[in-house]
């Protein structure tokens, strides 16, 4: 199966594209320790952006490393 075509590849992959987004907005206001209303919106984003696409490109390079079909490095035991 190809890595274009693999639904349950891309639902994984999506699903901890979406876990990262909301990891770094969070950490983000953490860090920033402001006010909601004084942070820094687009910079906020734009880091979390940045972060959804290395937690894309980490899953695409894990393709067939671990269990097939999954954006995972690790396999699960047998």
């Amino acid at each position: 199966m190809s890595i274009f075509t693999d639904k349950e590849f891309w639902k994984d992959a999506a699903e901890r594209s979406i876990k990262t987004f909301a990891q770094v907005i969070l950490s983000y206001i953490g860090v920033t320790g402001v006010a909601f209303g004084d942070i820094d919106w687009p910079v906020a984003f734009s880091v979390a952006g940045v972060s959804v696409i290395a937690s894309l490109l980490t899953s695409i390079v894990s393709y067939k490393i671990g269990d097939e079909g999954t954006a995972s490095l690790v396999k699960k035991e047998q």
